[in-house]
């Protein structure tokens, strides 16, 4: 079976087909591991039962080290071993068993023995996962083992500088995800945010599973609302830098900052059109009363699509680029619209709550993640947009809002407002996209606006 190849500058992830390399054994066959190789049995295939399928019981023993480790390399490893196991743990696609889990079996290094003890515990697969070190780089041999067949049905070999060790955790997750579940995994997305904590409000970035959090701008001013080019290469996002809140765009590979809206009192929540041509974003006019308008991603043929006396703001595009969702206040209180691209056939999608807004679509376009008032505070809720169906994600726990989609749609970002003894605080959490498994992603300052990218072009 062959996978999507993927490249970084430290990494060749090129396949190279190792068949005949023994299931049960770490061999050293093969051309140097300067790339990722495929050292999977290809007779052996994995039966996906439909979106029924209850999640894979995956047992991951302790990753074995080869030779001795240097302390940066087994650093590295540790590292390594501790985010792939969260990767997977993670995905919604397996149960893992780990060490601890698996301290109770004694195991006698014969494969048909020990395959029946981990068996024993209800396990179905086996992941096997070995490091070495040649010349100060970093190897990791990783194999996924049918227990039933005790055949080896995904494996593959990483060589790279210690310094990437999680890249290479969360390339490796990644492919174990895709394998067995046939959608790709969060593990190489990114998450932008904003946060506080450097006395001035910047846009960050951190990997999915919240690790690796560093400052794209360094405005020392306002900057927030961070919106992802579909491309993946930049961001555009809101900052008073100038003075009033003006729309930039940040290129992330070089960290050039380009204005694109800065005419005018207020320019705020962008939203790139899935092609990454166009950006609405909602503008105060002459009269002070906020629309939603459109424009080229330079900021050129800038057009006006709402004419409302209410607020209309937070304008979404959805995944087919006909649609956007906004906020509105026409009929009172703030509410989801959906209007085509062009600005007609405009409808009203929620009904429940006395304020609802920030609308985000799910990547198939069937659902809205939204923030709605029904009670006191904020919770997170769904809605279908053909049904107009909603419920609640949260209850309670503080203010919960500024939702989002990962690209795959199983999973939730959001901001939770709440005070302690120390006072009020702002994070960002994560939960899967009905509303459990529940995971609080930053700490440090007061974060919010959380937005995935999309998958790794």
């Amino acid at each position: 079976m062959t996978l999507a190849s993927k490249t970084t500058a430290t990494i060749l992830l090129t396949f190279c087909a190792l068949w005949s390399l023994p299931g049960g054994a770490w061999s050293q066959q093969g051309p140097p591991p300067e790339e990722q190789e495929q050292l999977s049995d290809p007779e052996v295939s994995v039966v996906l039962e439909g979106r029924q399928r209850s999640r894979f019981r995956l047992a991951m023993p302790a990753l074995q080290a080869e030779g001795g480790l240097g302390p940066q390399v087994r650093s590295a490893a540790e590292q390594l071993e501790e985010t792939l196991r969260t990767d997977l743990d993670r995905s919604g696609v397996f149960d893992v068993q780990g060490p601890m889990q698996l301290s109770v079996l004694t195991l006698t290094g014969s494969d048909d023995r020990d395959f029946e003890l981990y068996r024993s515990l209800r396990n179905e697969l086996l992941l096997r996962a070995l490091v070495r070190q040649d010349e100060g780089r970093l190897i990791l041999e990783g194999r996924v083992y049918d227990l039933a067949s005790g055949k080896v049905v995904l494996g593959k070999r990483y060589r790279g500088d210690p310094s990437i060790a999680r890249r290479i955790a969360h390339t490796f997750a990644d492919e174990i995800i895709l394998y067995f579940s046939g959608r790709q995994g969060l593990a190489l997305t990114s998450i932008a945010f904003a946060s506080d904590r450097s006395s001035f409000k910047e846009v960050y970035l951190m990997d999915s599973d919240g690790a690796n959090q560093r400052p794209i701008t360094a405005h020392k001013s306002i900057s927030m609302s961070p919106e992802w080019n579909p491309n993946g290469r930049e961001l555009a996002y809101v900052s008073y830098y100038s003075g009033s809140p003006s729309i930039y765009l940040v290129d992330l590979s070089s960290g050039r900052k380009t204005p694109v809206i800065t005419t005018g009192s207020l320019n705020i929540s962008p939203s790139f059109s899935p092609d990454g041509k166009q950006m609405a974003f909602a503008r105060s006019i002459g009269n002070g009363n906020a629309e939603i308008f459109i424009c080229n991603r330079d900021g050129s043929n800038l057009q006006q699509l709402t004419h409302s006396s209410g607020i209309d703001t937070n304008p979404a595009w959805s995944p087919n680029k006909r649609e956007i969702a906004f906020t509105s206040s026409r009929t009172g209180s703030p509410q989801i619209y959906i209007m085509d691209a062009e600005g007609a056939n405009l409808r009203r999608v929620t009904f429940e709550g006395n304020y609802n807004d920030g609308a985000a679509w799910s990547p198939d376009g069937t659902r809205i993640v939204y923030a709605s008032r029904r009670t006191g505070s904020f919770d997170v809720a769904v809605a279908d947009v053909v049904t107009l169906e909603s419920r609640l994600l949260t209850n309670g726990g503080g203010s919960n809002e500024t939702p989002s989609f990962s690209p795959d749609g199983h999973r939730i970002l959001y901001t939770q407002k709440r005070t302690t003894r120390n006072g009020t605080t702002t994070q960002i959490f994560v939960m899967d996209a009905k509303g459990g498994n529940r995971q609080q992603l930053t700490t440090e300052g007061n974060n919010s606006a959380p937005v995935w990218s999309g998958f790794k072009k």
